[in-house]
């Protein structure tokens, strides 16, 4: 492994209290070197800056600007439970990839209104009707692979959160959906490498890649106008139980319903976000038992007796273990936000640092040990916060959890992982997700 290069900062901070209203401690880098190790190092960079500034800390990077990275979680807290006239959502966010119909381009009551829409398709008796989807492509998926040599795991993890996603918000197959199977992974492939990158103010020509991605939009726009016509006159829409049938059903408080084309940008928002992260999560469960023997026997001896407490817990300490997402940002609205001692300025980003505080020794005690039983018949404590938190914490955590855990499940009933003593796979960063470099390579044997 390359060794990464010292940062040169300024010398160790006082050690003393901060006065309140203090401005936090600055790196004194060159902005465009901020923006290298934040794009090439962010991991380390965030370790590094957070063990010399301590938990509040500001930078500036090209992008997001002038930004306070926090990495205290009763700090993070405050951030997360802060009230839309304080903070609103980090700019600039997804919106730029999802359409400015996506609930990440909405803030206060029309937030509000959209994920009181959003939310009944992920609660409840609705995430259960999904299950049979999920057991049904996991087997699908794993039908064709080889026994006794080593394949990658992140792929196939990310056809089958794909396809039950598509499943899930449409329906049921058909033209459309194949269709969307073909354009989606490009798309989400080159939509995480241009999220952090500004769009040109300038024409960039059809070949470019905001060119592409705007092209892409107007293919998936076209098709999902076809879907909602036909949703619209089919005459069981009432009784479907499909996300599409549920917004087109849904009405806000006035009684209007949503445009077609805010239903096709929270379309595209849960197709996109809603089955990368989750993919790469599971390509780190199987990175992670692989070298875990000890945790593999206790996940299949629990599903031999048909239980999921373990599994459960598992998940949970996965998620913070190997966190995917490391950021959780918010936008300073307010004339400034006092933050325990410290004061930030209108204008300026928070960046919640979620990597930093599920890796801290304080919160987490031996924070690199992979243990389940740390989440095992225990309330889930307010510091694992793998989906963010308040109100523009993930809507769909409920359904990840469910479809990761009938996905390990599905497999652990019908292979054996065979464990050993591989070096772990390193860290890769495929511009929003965080996800094992060599892919979650596991050699597998049909039980």
């Amino acid at each position: 492994m390359t060794e990464a290069p010292t940062v040169q900062t300024r010398p160790e901070p006082d050690a003393r209290a901060p006065e309140p209203g203090q401005a936090p401690p600055e790196l004194r880098l060159p902005k465009a070197v901020q923006g290298v190790l934040m794009v090439g190092l962010r991991r380390w960079f965030m370790r590094t800056a957070a063990r010399r500034y301590g938990p509040v800390f500001a930078i500036n990077v090209p992008f997001f600007g002038r930004s306070v990275v926090v990495n205290d979680p009763t700090l993070a807290r405050k951030v997360f439970l802060a009230g839309t006239d304080d903070l609103i959502n980090v700019q600039p966010n997804l919106s730029r990839i999802f359409g400015p119909g996506s609930v990440f381009a909405l803030d206060g009551k029309d937030h509000r209104l959209r994920r009181k829409l959003l939310a009944p398709p992920f609660h409840g008796q609705s995430i259960r009707n999904y299950e049979k989807i999920i057991e049904e492509e996991t087997l699908r998926e794993t039908a064709s692979w080889p026994e006794g040599v080593e394949i990658r795991t992140l792929e196939p993890m990310n056809r089958i959160t794909l396809n039950v996603i598509l499943r899930a918000v449409f329906g049921a197959d058909g033209a459309e959906l194949d269709y969307l199977r073909e354009i989606i992974p490009p798309w989400v492939k080159l939509g995480s490498r241009m999220a952090s990158i500004p769009q040109p103010s300038f024409p960039t020509g059809r070949y470019s890649p905001w060119g592409r991605l705007a092209e892409f939009r107007r293919n998936f726009d076209r098709t999902v106008f076809t879907l909602i016509d036909k949703a619209q006159a089919d005459p069981r829409l009432d009784e479907r139980t499909d996300i599409l049938a549920l917004l087109l059903r849904s009405r806000y408080e006035d009684g209007t319903p949503m445009s077609r084309q805010d239903v096709s940008d929270e379309l595209l928002t849960l197709l996109g976000a809603g089955h990368e992260t989750t993919a790469s999560t599971l390509g780190w469960a199987f990175e992670r038992l692989r070298r875990h023997p000890a945790v593999l026997a206790e996940l299949v001896r629990e599903v031999d007796e048909g239980g999921n407490e373990y599994r459960l817990a598992f998940i949970h300490e996965l998620q913070r273990n190997r966190t995917v997402i490391d950021f959780a940002g918010r936008h300073v609205l307010a004339p400034y936000f006092d933050l325990g001692p410290w004061r930030i300025p209108h204008g300026y980003n928070i960046m919640v640092a979620i990597a930093n505080i599920h890796s801290n020794p304080e919160v987490f005690p031996d924070p690199q040990r992979l243990d389940p039983h740390r989440f095992l018949n225990t309330r889930t404590p307010t510091t694992w916060i793998p989906f963010g938190g308040g109100t523009r914490r993930c809507i769909g955590a409920a359904f990840a959890h469910v479809e990761m855990d009938v996905v390990l499940r599905t497999v652990l009933q019908r292979f054996t992982i065979e464990t050993g003593n591989a070096p772990d796979e390193k860290v890769h960063f495929r511009g929003v997700a965080f996800t094992p470099k060599e892919g979650g390579k596991v050699v597998l044997r049909r039980r």
